[in-house]
């Protein structure tokens, strides 16, 4: 644990690069139906586009976890952000040609390849989440853990409530402008991780790198779901992100050609969930963890979450306003109860010097379920109905809850290598 007067920076640190990995998201792949529509109207090629960042980071999660439980959060931080500064780039210097006034018909696929090859460089590199996770549960006690997590919610609620709606704005006028407030905030990210971020694995907490075969990203799940006392939970996270992240990877483009939604108002459907969870987790989600526990406050944003993606499918180009608008309350608070409660359940069976590897294997999970559940609902908004997304997102939300019903608390244990 670090000396109080260090504890400050040091969460401004991470909760500086958790906003910004929204940021570099909230920005851009919210609005992906408008940004891209010169390209492609699919559901399937924009859930793989926007789902080839989560299948980069999967591949790396394993080796980015340990690397940061073996040589520091600090040099781990500093290569990602970087990283994400050149995938940014390169999407935005796409997106800013006239790609018609030049290509020939053969090569039409260009733009898209670039674009695919910019976000699987930021998937490679995109291990700021998970790290800046580790450096929270490097600075917080067992019993503070989840309000300390409580700032990853903190940091997506603002990215949303900043990111979708001035992106939407800067897209009308120019699709090229919604990069450069993305690629801005991550310099001064770096900027941060570099020259105020202390170290916070010490060097007694340290662990040796792993066998080769331990990198794999499927040999660490299996570690994961080898534990009995991690397969319910982890199963639960898998399905969580895949529910979610199935159905609001889908969200703009059913907005969009049922409803003629606006990108700006679009935008403003993403603000309204960042701001709600921002209210949870910044402020209620301690106080409510004490009084409630993690395990009910994660059932019910999960209850939440479910009545709030089967309202969507009931919403008509008259009623699509009120409707969506308060389903994406609903959608916000249960994310907010969700993701920092279920992510300390977890982190709460496992010993200190192993947070790292358990937070890059979580993350890695919840690269996996967002690839998977992005793709499936890309799959099914084109080949069976625009609302098939968000009803099958209810179903596995509820396949949750059967889950952690009954988790046992039990002594914290080591993940063996």
């Amino acid at each position: 644990m670090q000396k109080n007067h260090k504890i400050m920076p040091t969460q401004l640190c991470a909760f500086f690069t958790l906003l910004d990995d929204r940021l570099g998201e909230s920005f851009v792949f919210p609005l992906l139906p408008f940004l891209l529509e010169r390209f492609t109207s699919s559901g399937i090629t924009l859930a793989l586009l926007s789902g080839s960042y989560a299948l980069a980071q999967f591949t790396v999660a394993p080796l980015i976890g340990s690397l940061s439980d073996r040589f520091g959060r600090k040099p781990i931080l500093q290569f990602c952000t970087a990283g994400s500064i050149i995938a940014l780039s390169l999407f935005g210097i796409t997106l800013s040609l006239n790609w018609n006034s030049f290509l020939p018909s053969w090569a039409s696929l260009l733009p898209l390849i670039l674009l695919f090859f910019a976000r699987i460089i930021d998937g490679l590199s995109g291990g700021t989440a998970a790290t800046a996770t580790a450096v929270l549960a490097d600075i917080s006690t067992p019993e503070n853990r989840a309000r300390s997590f409580g700032l990853i919610g903190l940091a997506f609620g603002l990215g949303f409530a900043i990111g979708p709606p001035l992106g939407g704005k800067l897209a009308e006028i120019n699709p090229t402008l919604t990069v450069i407030p993305a690629s801005t905030f991550a310099f001064i990210n770096l900027a941060l991780v570099t020259w105020i971020l202390p170290e916070t694995l010490s060097q007694k907490d340290r662990i040796k790198l792993p066998k080769k075969r331990s990198l794999n990203p499927f040999s660490q799940l299996y570690k994961l779901f080898s534990n009995p006392l991690l397969q319910k939970p982890c199963l639960g996270f898998f399905l969580f992100f895949m529910a979610f992240n199935g159905f609001t990877t889908i969200l703009v483009l059913y907005l969009k050609e049922s409803f003629a939604w606006t990108s700006t108002l679009s935008g403003w459907v993403f603000a309204v969930v960042g701001i709600v969870a921002m209210i949870v987790q910044g402020g209620l989600i301690g106080p409510l963890v004490k009084k409630f526990g993690e395990l009910k406050l994660t059932t019910t944003g999960l209850g939440l979450l479910t009545v709030g993606s089967l309202l969507i499918t009931i919403a008509n180009s008259e009623t699509s306003i009120p409707i969506v608008f308060f389903a994406s309350i609903l959608l916000a608070i249960g994310t907010g109860l969700v993701t920092p409660c279920l992510r300390s359940l977890i982190s709460r069976k496992i010993q200190s010097s192993s947070q790292g590897t358990l937070l890059g294997g979580l993350q890695g999970l919840q690269s996996l379920g967002t690839f998977v559940g992005g793709g499936i609902a890309g799959f099914a908004y084109d080949k069976i109905n625009p609302t098939s997304p968000f009803i099958g997102g209810a179903i596995m939300l509820m396949i949750v809850i059967f889950l952690l019903q009954g988790i046992p608390q039990s002594k914290a244990v080591k993940i063996t290598n």
